[in-house]
């Protein structure tokens, strides 16, 4: 019972973490209609920066997907080891 509680807790506090972020982040969307400006700037010149900001966006986008990912499987690997070693002790195997 203890892990269930000890999991809700983290889960509030990364809960209320992405919240701060969502609702800090707003001086952060002016970067975007400077780097917008960038590239309308550059595709009028002929270069093909677009293509390459679009692909450097996807790249960066990817990682912080890819550590919650990680975080959300050994989190569930191992609530399950613990949740088969309580059922272990406690005999109640029922499978």
């Amino acid at each position: 019972m203890k892990i269930y509680l000890y999991m809700k807790k983290i889960l509030a506090i990364i809960t209320l973490i992405i919240l701060n972020l969502a609702i800090t982040s707003q001086g952060l969307f002016a970067q975007c209609a400077m780097c917008r400006a960038s590239v309308e700037s550059s595709i009028s010149e002929g270069a093909g920066v677009g293509a390459g900001l679009n692909a450097g966006i996807l790249y960066l986008s990817v990682f912080p997907y890819l550590i919650l990912g990680v975080i959300a499987f050994l989190w569930y690997r191992n609530s399950k080891k613990r949740h088969a070693q309580r059922v272990k002790i406690s005999g109640n195997y029922s499978g």
